[in-house]
């Protein structure tokens, strides 16, 4: 497609978007239960095409190479843009394997997962002299260490009896400490990079990112809760307390940032790169620990990313001083938000911008790294598409919280396009040119541990029945455990969960990522009669007669998530769609 052509195509979805949530002409279709198992089990063969590859060509290296059928040990590499401070002697730490075993889990595959959980206790060392990516490592290390040790000593008895003796766990605490090192700056803010090994490295940089340093809550704080070692959860909530009182007065956050100073390097933020797992993180760490301040933060975070980056169903860059934008540019890993989106209730919002995300994907194939709205052409150099997941994840988020088949039609045309595009006779391969769909010979770990994940739950769910369950960044399971609260949000306990619009046998056990929905839930109050849950988009007046402004000051109802508006006498009450 030609750029004048999309750029004709995105002014048109601007200004007409479909009606919410509307039921395709083929939804009995994807009613059949047999429609359901063929995708479920076209999405298995892609995973375990990727998997068995990877064992068979690649483990116990970090990463597949599938078009020469070898390796790469990436783990230095994540990150690392210039490839500098390479490792010499570093042979892999399985990368692709831990990412993988809550992935066996959810297909199904206990042996499996038996087998590369004995092995890594057996045989895995982080006592290697490599420098890593404080946050890479934390989310896909870390975060594949936590949930699949919980997976294992859950009740569902996925072992031999007396085989599994902690070893993961063991390995988490092991790489945890060595992380503690990077946290020892003035501000609190880690060192984006640590030698596995040696710790913080002699003239280290000082740069990192708000999503390196503030997307370290949920495997740090789980680690703790499991040890019963408060360094890890005391270092990341530092460090995410530090960053949250460096916000502007606009309450946004910059994109990079001097962990030495304290002082902003990039300015110009938004909803992706460098940002994109912090807003993730604040709502998931409300979800998992309960603490209020969690819910606060992202309230505050959330509202501002609303009146400053959104443009209809787009999220452009702004100056975190002025609010004034600054790029207007689709990166894919803006296709996150849409299903953060599903986990606060701002339902309508999260359908509108899914519908461009996946207009775009499909008007390339597959969805380009970077397109700049406002020249309406592909990013001369960020072309490519390395198996990203995010588009995925929103369309799984937002199923689970609509059943609208649309979605089941969207993930299988997304299934289509990777088994079209990137697949080849060792795995599947990056994109490197959208353009062309010349690819590139690197199959990343994520592709397993998210990307086939989301789509296999988006046709079948039956993982998250009888559980509740958060997914990291990186997509692994946490459950939801009320021992680890201070208090559990009410929201959050299945007990209290019904929906209005379809009758309680009908209904299916959810996990947390759908448990409040606006407008669509209710919750039960034992005996003091059942309430909306209120979405985050909501403001709450200080009173019913709250004297306004202008419209920001009336802020948006709690349960439809429309805009209010300021009336000419000074009280809110009009009603505008936002």
């Amino acid at each position: 497609m030609s750029s004048g052509k999309l750029g004709t195509w995105v002014v048109t979805i601007l200004v007409i978007s479909p009606a919410l949530f509307s039921l395709s002409a083929t939804e009995p279709e994807f009613r059949s239960s047999d429609k359901r198992r063929l995708m479920k089990e076209r999405v298995r063969k892609m995973f375990y095409h990727a998997y068995d590859n990877y064992m068979k060509y690649a483990f116990p290296h970090d990463e597949l190479k599938p078009i020469t059928k070898t390796y790469t040990d990436s783990l230095s590499e994540l990150g690392n843009l210039n490839l500098e401070h390479l490792p010499q002697n570093y042979n892999g730490s399985a990368l692709t394997l831990i990412e993988s075993l809550s992935s066996l889990v959810v297909l199904g595959n206990d042996t499996e997962f038996e087998k590369a959980v004995l092995w890594l206790s057996e045989n895995l060392t982080f006592d290697v002299d490599a420098r890593v990516n404080l946050f890479e490592c934390n989310i896909r290390v870390l975060g594949g260490l936590v949930s699949a040790h919980m997976l294992a000593i859950d009740s569902r008895n996925r072992f031999t009896q007396g085989t599994y003796k902690n070893g993961l766990l063991v390995l988490a605490e092991d790489i945890g400490r060595r992380f503690l090192p990077a946290f020892d700056t003035p501000t609190g803010l880690p060192y984006a990079w640590i030698n596995l090994k040696y710790g913080v490295m002699e003239n280290e940089t000082t740069e990192t990112s708000t999503s390196d340093c503030g997307s370290l809550i949920l495997e740090m704080g789980a680690l703790s809760r499991l040890t019963g070692d408060p360094r890890y959860e005391s270092a990341a909530l530092r460090a995410l307390r530090t960053l949250w009182s460096m916000r502007s007065s606009l309450n946004l956050l910059g994109s990079t940032l001097d962990v030495e100073t304290g002082e902003w390097i990039e300015y110009s933020t938004g909803i992706g790169a460098g940002v994109d797992s912090f807003y993730e993180y604040l709502i998931k760490a409300y979800i998992l620990f309960g603490k209020e301040e969690y819910w606060r933060m992202f309230h505050a975070a959330y509202l501002a990313v609303q009146r400053y980056f959104r443009h209809g169903p787009w999220y452009h860059e702004a100056d975190m001083r002025t609010g004034r934008a600054t790029f207007w540019q689709l990166t894919s890993l803006q296709a996150f938000w849409p299903g953060l989106q599903v986990l606060v209730g701002d339902i309508p919002a999260a359908n509108s911008s899914h519908r461009e995300f996946f207009h775009v994907w499909k008007a390339f194939g597959v969805l380009p790294e970077r397109y700049l709205l406002d020249h309406q052409m592909l990013h001369p150099t960020e072309k490519y598409y390395p198996l990203r997941p995010e588009l995925a994840e929103s369309t799984f988020y937002l199923y689970q919280a609509t059943k609208d088949p649309w979605y089941l039609e969207v993930g299988e045309s997304i299934m289509k396009s990777l088994n079209q595009y990137t697949k080849v006779k060792g795995g599947f391969a990056s994109v490197r040119d959208v353009t062309s769909m010349q690819l590139e010979d690197h199959q990343h770990s994520f592709f397993l541990s998210e990307t086939c994940k989301y789509l296999y739950l988006l046709f079948d769910n039956s993982f998250l029945v009888g559980g509740n369950y958060i997914f990291t960044t990186e997509g692994h399971p946490l459950p939801v455990l009320s021992d680890w609260h201070d208090k559990l949000p009410d929201s959050y306990i299945l007990a209290n969960y019904t929906l209005i619009q379809r009758p309680m046998s009908q209904a299916t056990p959810a996990s947390a990522l759908s448990l409040q929905v606006c407008p669509a839930t209710t919750l039960n109050s034992g005996g003091e009669g059942d309430r909306t849950v209120e979405s985050a988009c909501h403001i709450p007046d200080a009173s019913r007669d709250h004297r306004c402004l202008n419209g920001y000051d009336c802020g948006t109802d709690a349960t439809t998530c429309r805009r209010r508006s300021c009336s000419p006498s000074g009280y809110c009450g009009l009603w505008l769609s936002i």
